[in-house]
Parts: structure tokens; sequence; C-alpha cells
């Protein structure tokens, strides 16, 4: 789009010089002109005001760039810290890679936000998306799985025509493209490439891969856009492309960054599990029959690994299993079911060994095999073995209805992290609206290792005052006594009726939601309360967010996925029930591990880690009310221990500064008024 008259635009950069000479703020009247009222964005986004906050963080996101250097930069809710960013990157970052939090908002930024700014500031910049593996459609799986016609239901017949269909339309392969398909349908396992599975320069579709265009168009591209899990994964297997782009990059912006501690967590560490085992042996039958049927008694071979794999799982009698490797008993029949194991897998590879070179695919069969062998070796605890300061690791058991996974866990991911960071200077830039406990960044920065790293705030614009009240009910038992979920839908259901429904329910625990959901669903039965419900698990978290907005006066009931990435504007959205403070499972092996440690240093767990990691979680759910300067509603936090306990002015200090009251009264009054003035402003209207 044109920019406004008489709007001089600065150059765009396509790489930022070391050698230049610096002056700070060098960039500052260009970002206020940028964001100015005359300035461009105003035309290019219809709802467009200049927010002061806006442009001061945008302002030192350029000086950050400027001098290749690193920035926490923590933007309140409504803020505009999207475009805070992205307006310095497109002009001066050079090679730039946005890494968000989730693939949803991978696809946000790269079909709306990005086109948006870069129109507007008419940047002459190319952007490119790069996702996983497994979001492409793999030409090789895709005609391996129509030929061998593996399904097991109507559905995925359905669902393998339409991707059979898509593929000849598409021109990048990528699943979510194509909505016809869930995201979650089972037949993605089998048309999708793994990096195990992957043949690489070998296969005979490699020129139309998907997989490797999408990272052609990333290494040629001046703005790359992944996500956490690809970031890190790639780091962890150098399997995912962004090896290749972290090199020439300029400028590395991690936007939801609260997420980067728990996401690198996951792939720094190391994970076997019984499903892999499982897959495996399922290959290892069809390669075998298909290249090598004289060679073995394929049948045979993966039976008895197969076994060994499910007797593993059945030695813990629970379907839910998180134990620490010294939690689980000398005698119990897990540590010679796990012998087993490695037994029969090194039995299968070597049958592999004498029959690899009948086929590729087997020869990787056996490589997999391989590394799933040294995996169970490297799972054991040596207590003779000296640790490296910094490399100390859990090893922990995770059981599901159908697998079991071993993890082995770094109890920091600091050291590894600032191991990436070394090396050619550029500028890394850690935002998002919930970094700081109390304007205190010192828990985010230690766990990322980011030591006295610059650390900056900018308040959300919104009038929090006036907009909203926060909601500390009354005469609530112990969080953790028998029937805790029911004393809060006693107190919930009158707030509710009078927010005329629109509510977000936000649960600590799956069981919670489960109970709200039968409670409610009676409830509003019995008095005749015309509230829609939707609860997480019934059906996808999009189509259900979307049904939530489209029926006005809905209540929404769901655990972690639905406490942040999610924006409800406008009346569909008055209400923020959240039952209890937001604390880790205290079962946790691995927060176990690290409060011991800093216990061992002096420090208090609690203090240190639970508590800080309990609050960002808390303003995340707090964030789903007010998402717009139009927007007023009550949060309704139910746990007690908010007004009883020493540290719970740290928590209400660090959520928006609402209008607060214990009494519902005020709460109904509020809904009055709001009632009041929607009828008024209607009435004007007409």
């Amino acid at each position: 789009m044109p920019a406004a008259a008489g709007d001089t635009l600065p150059p765009a950069l396509n790489a930022v010089d070391p050698a230049d000479t610096v002056t700070p703020g060098r960039h500052d009247a260009d970002i206020e002109r940028l964001f100015g009222a005359g300035g461009p964005l105003g035309p290019a986004v219809g709802s467009y005001r200049p927010r002061r906050s806006q442009t001061e963080m945008a302002k030192a996101i350029a000086e950050a760039i400027a001098t290749q250097s690193t920035l926490i930069a923590e933007a309140g809710t409504g803020t505009g810290k999207t475009f805070a960013y992205l307006v310095p990157a497109l002009m001066w970052g050079g090679k730039t890679i946005v890494s968000t939090g989730t693939k949803n908002l991978q696809d946000q930024l790269f079909l709306r936000d990005i086109p948006t700014v870069r129109a507007a500031l008419k940047a002459p910049v190319s952007v490119a998306l790069l996702k996983g593996r497994s979001n492409y459609v793999c030409h090789y799986h895709l005609e391996r799985t129509l030929q061998n016609g593996r399904m097991t239901s109507r559905d995925d017949v359905g669902h393998l025509r339409e991707i059979s269909r898509f593929l000849k339309m598409t021109s990048s392969g990528d699943k979510a493209e194509l909505a016809k398909v869930p995201e979650n349908a089972m037949i993605w396992n089998l048309v999708t490439s793994t990096r195990d599975n992957c043949m690489g320069a070998e296969c005979q579709y490699y020129q139309d891969c998907f997989v490797m265009k999408a990272r052609k168009e990333a290494q040629q591209a001046d703005v790359v856009v992944v996500n956490h899990h690809l970031f890190f994964a790639d780091v962890a297997l150098k399997d995912t492309g962004v090896a290749e782009l972290l090199p020439s990059a300029n400028t590395i912006i991690f936007d939801e960054a609260h997420q980067l501690p728990d996401t690198a967590t996951l792939f720094f560490g190391d994970t076997f599990s019984t499903s892999q085992v499982l897959e495996l042996c399922r290959d290892v039958l069809a390669e075998g029959l298909s290249h090598a049927r004289d060679g073995a008694d394929w049948g045979k071979v993966v039976t008895v690994v197969e076994k060994a794999a499910r007797d593993l799982r059945l030695t813990f009698s629970q379907d839910i299993v998180r134990m620490s490797l010294p939690q689980i008993a000398p005698s119990s029949d897990f540590f010679p079911a796990l012998q087993t194991l490695k037994d029969e897998l090194d039995g299968m590879l070597a049958v592999l060994e004498t029959q690899a070179a009948r086929a590729e695919t087997l020869e990787q069969c056996r490589s997999r095999g391989l590394e799933l062998a040294q995996q169970l070796v490297n799972w054991k605890a040596d207590p003779k073995a000296k640790v490296t300061p910094g490399e100390e690791a859990v090893l922990w058991v995770e059981a599901y209805t159908a697998s079991l996974q071993l993890h082995k866990t770094p109890l920091s991911i600091a050291p590894i992290f600032n191991g990436q960071r070394e090396g050619v200077p550029r500028s890394w830039i850690f935002t998002s609206a919930t970094l700081a406990v109390k304007n205190d960044f010192k828990h985010f920065a230690s766990q990322m290792g980011l030591t006295d790293e610059p650390a900056k705030s900018w308040p959300s614009p919104f009038n929090y005052e006036e907009q909203g009240i926060l909601y500390v009910p009354q005469g609530l038992p112990d969080p953790n006594s028998m029937g805790y979920t029911d004393a809060v839908l006693d107190k919930a259901l009158p707030v509710i009726e009078a927010a005329g429904g629109r509510t977000f329910l936000l649960c600590t625990t799956l069981r919670a939601v489960k109970r709200a959901a039968e409670r409610l669903r009676d409830e509003f039965e019995k008095r005749g309360l015309p509230f829609p419900l939707f609860v997480q698990g019934d059906r996808g978290r999009t189509e259900l967010l979307d049904q939530f907005r489209k029926s006005g006066n809905g209540v929404l009931i769901g655990s972690q996925s639905f406490w942040e990435g999610v924006d409800v504007r406008g009346e569909a959205l008055s209400l923020v029930i959240i039952d209890k403070l937001p604390f880790a499972p205290p079962d946790d092996p691995v927060l176990a591990a690290r409060i011991e440690v800093m216990e061992k240093q002096g420090m208090n767990g609690f203090m240190h880690h639970t508590l800080p990691e309990a609050i960002i979680n808390l303003k995340q759910g707090a964030g789903r009310l007010i998402r717009d300067e139009g927007d007023r509603g009550v949060l309704m936090l139910c746990d007690p221990r908010v007004i009883s306990k020493p540290y719970g002015k740290r928590i209400w200090q660090s959520l928006p500064p609402f209008k607060r009251t214990r009494e519902e009264a005020d709460v109904l009054a509020f809904f009055e008024n709001l009632g009041t003035d929607a009828a008024q402003d209607e009435a004007s209207a007409q």
C-alpha cells in the first residue's frame, strides 16, 4: 500500500553490516514516522491507532538489531508487539528468522501480519514459511500407502482420496491448506515422512519433494517464519532446515518467548518410546516381506520384539504414570523387562544385518533400530560417572495407555542454549506478554541463560481499572479438598448467569474439566439456561473457538491449551473463571530434581521456581479476558490462597490492575450495568 503523502521511508537493508558505526537511537526518527498518525501503517490497517508503548518497543528492537545485541521485551496485551518487531525486522533486520509458539501463529504471521506490514512499508523483502517435515505430504509415502492400502477405517479411505487430489493442485504440500482432512487424522502418519524413514537424495521424487522445496525457499528468503518446536528440534536433530539458515541469519526473533524453556527442554533431552519400537517392527515386517521374503521368518522376528515392548509397558499397572528412575523399586518387573527388550531388539538387528544390503529400505530399518538400541543403552544411571556441571540430566519414565516413554531430560537448558548463541554476532529478541513476575525478569532470564542481558517492559494501553474487575470469591475450601470443583461451580453459576454465558472456565486439570462439564450440563438444563456448552476434547480447538464465537452466549471449559494463544474479542467473552492457581503437578520428576538442586544451592525452590512459573501461566490465562480497548469483563480467580497465603500479594500484583472485589454483589452489578450500557448503545444506533 502506498505510504501517506509526504512520508519518506528509510531504505531497507539486505544485511546488517557489523562494521557500521552504530549511533544510539539512529532509527528513532524513522520509527516515529512509521508508527505515527500520518505514517503508512494507518491506511494499511483499518483499526490502527498510534500507541506510545508500541513505538517505544519498536525503537528498542531497532536498537538491538543495529547493535547486534540481545533484548528481552515484555509487551502488555494490546501493545501491538507483532508490528513492533516486524517493522524494524523488515526494514533493517537483514536475514531474519521469526519463531512463534504454534503452527497457527506461524500461519497467521505468514498469511496476514507480514504481508500487511510489507505492503504498508513497500519493503522489498522475500518471505518463506518453514515447518517440520511431518506437515508436508511425501510423494513416496503417499504412493506406497495407495499401493499397500493399509487403511484401518472408512474415514482413512476418504481422507486418502482427498490427499491424493490435493497433491495434484498444491504448490507447497502443506497439510494446513487441506481443511477437508483434520490435522490430527491418523492417515497423515502414512503419507508424510520422518527423519528415520526419509529416503533423502536416493528418493525417486527428490526433485519434487515439498520438504526440500520449503527448505530451499527458506534459504533464499530474507524473512523465514518457523515455530519453536522446529527451531529446537533442529538444534537437537539437525533435521529441520533451520541449521542451514542460522549461519546467515542477522536477527532471530522469538515471539511467545515464555514457551521457550519448556520447548527447549523437550528437544535438548532424549526420549525413547515403545511406540517407536512397534512402528519399526511394522516397517521391518513390510520391507522384509517385500524385499527379502526368503531371508528370515519375518513374522517371528518382529513378534518377539513387539511382545517385549508391550510387556515393558505392562510393568506399570496404572494408565498414566510419571516416575523418576530412583522412584522405581529395584524389585520392580520393569528392569528385567527393559533388559528383555534390549536383547530382543539386538536379535532383530542381527537378522537385519544379514539382509540390509538387499534393499535401501531394509538398511534404513537397521539404522533406526541401531539408534533405538543406543538410546536404550544411554538410558541408565551410572553412579560412578562424573557429570560436567551444567550437563546434569533427570532419568524418568512416563506411561500412557498404550505406550511407555523413557526420558532423559537436562536439568538446565541454559548452558546448551548459550552454546547455540555463541559465534557469529547477531541480534536475539525474546518477546511475549508474560516474561516478568512483578516486573522482575530473573526467572525467565536464568532459565534461558540470558544473564545480564537488557530486559524492558511496556505496559498495556488498556484501562484495566475501567474495563474489568478481579473477583476472588469468599468461602471457598482448600483447593486440594474433595469436592473443590463443585464448590467453585457453586460460586460460578450465579456469575455465569449474570454474564449471559459468554464465559471461559479455565481448569488446571482434565479431571476438573470433565466434572465441570457434567455439572454445568445438568445445571443449565435444570435452570433453563440457554447457554451452549463447549468442552475441550469434544472437537478440535479451532472448531470449538469458532463455534464459541458464533454462539455469542457460550460457555467454554478447557485446560492448559486454552490458557494461551486464544483471542476472543468483543461481547462473546465477558467472564474468565480460573479454578486454581496453575502450580505444576508435584509429581513432576523434572521439577522435583530442579528444586532439589536449587535448595542445595541455598535457594527456596517454591519461591524461585514453582511460584514464578505459576504466575507466568496465570498471566496468560488472565490475558484471555481483555483483548481490545472496547472489551469489558470479570476475571474470577477462585483460589483462596491468593488471599490467605503470604505469596498471594505477589500473584495479584503481577496481574493487570483491575478493580478488585470479594463481593458477588459487585460483580452482578457490573454485569447489570454492562447490559444497560449495551441496550443504550443499541438504542442510540437506531
